[in-house]
């Protein structure tokens, strides 16, 4: 049914099932960031008293947080009235290394609910909210809702383009990582191919020192920058340069585009990961683009807006419009690479 076609009460019912889904949402935020999923999933059924021996916190507010959690059928309730977490709600809530963690997602959206006074301000005078004003809840579950994809997917799928998977494994290349946040799609490179060399570079400090940390065990090898990539790359530098889902978050994207194919080395690649969204936009829509959408409008349109000059590309970036950057950028073609069911993502190949 369309919009058009709907009845005031059903678009009530909707508004009233979309708040269902809000609480549910920041009530999974509460659990992960209190630590009692992972108590429920490593041990067991739990009632109030045993939950918060386990993990900390106030008895009164975790036996309302486990009525609730049953209540909206996350939670089961066992014989003697206790709490557990069934095993598919665990590994979406606690495993880390699964391909369908999204404890981040609600962390993400949380981080960015807190920002709404400032949003409302901004999409009343202009001006945005810039990266590093979201803080670390923005900027760890973005890396860690990454992570398993880079670390489980990143080098097989890259290894089934064969010139790509050459290039990577030459003898002595180099590579960059645009935006390389918390680091992780600059060490799946790395371990993946061990005579290549990985510089990451952000604009974020504490992503930079986040990332520091979390390669410390691959020594030289990777580098983090904190620099900006449309003024700071070195010239012929790099057998490939990769942007994983940051480009549409850019406030300068063809500079940072023009930085990037200065930098590459002769018959070096240039690859772009960023949102699978349709080719054209369309009402009603997919759930990817209404999702992508939603973090546009709360956190990656507002961070580039935050900018002057900004291009204000949002995070529904059409292929259309990376193709206009490119070609801005000097590049002659943009190819979509044959790797599918890569998370949100697609993976485009720039053409010098």
């Amino acid at each position: 049914m369309s919009g058009a076609d709907q009845t005031s009460e059903q678009f009530a019912d909707r508004l009233f099932g979309a708040a269902l889904g809000t609480i549910d949402l920041l009530a999974v935020h509460l659990g992960d960031r209190l630590g009692w999923y992972r108590a429920l999933a490593e041990g067991g059924p739990a009632d109030a008293g045993e939950l918060i021996a386990r993990a900390g916190g106030d008895r009164r507010y975790a036996q309302e947080w486990l009525e609730q959690q049953a209540a909206t059928e996350i939670l089961t309730v066992t014989e003697d009235k206790r709490f557990a977490l069934p095993a598919g709600a665990a590994e979406v809530l606690t495993d880390p290394n699964s391909l369908n963690y999204l404890a981040p997602l609600a962390r993400m959206l949380a981080g960015a609910a807190a920002q709404m006074p400032a949003l409302v301000r901004a999409y009343r005078d202009g001006g945005g909210i810039g990266w590093s004003e979201y803080g670390a809840d923005m900027r760890e579950s973005q890396s860690d809702m990454n992570r398993p994809w880079f670390e489980q997917r990143l080098a097989t799928d890259l290894a089934g383009v064969p010139d790509i998977h050459a290039l990577l494994s030459r003898p002595d290349a180099k590579a960059a990582d645009i935006g390389s946040g918390g680091g992780w799609s600059t060490i799946a490179l790395a371990r993946a191919y061990p005579e290549l060399s990985v510089d990451g570079y952000d604009i974020d400090e504490p992503s930079v020192r986040m990332a520091a940390d979390n390669a410390a065990d691959l020594g030289a090898r990777v580098r983090f920058h904190h620099a900006d990539a449309a003024t700071d790359l070195p010239e012929s530098a790099y057998d490939a340069l990769f942007a994983f889902e940051c480009l549409h978050d850019m406030p300068h994207p063809v500079e940072v585009l023009t930085s990037m194919r200065a930098a590459l080395r002769p018959g070096g690649a240039v690859i772009i990961m960023d949102e699978a969204v349709a080719s054209e936009f369309t009402a009603p829509a997919s759930d990817l683009d209404r999702l992508m959408y939603g973090f546009s409008l709360l956190v990656c349109l507002p961070d580039g807006m935050a900018h002057p000059d900004s291009a204000g590309t949002g995070t529904v970036m059409r292929t259309a419009k990376l193709g206009e950057y490119a070609q801005q950028a000097g590049f002659t073609a943009v190819d979509i690479l044959p790797i599918e069911d890569f998370g949100f993502w697609r993976f485009y190949r720039l053409t010098v």
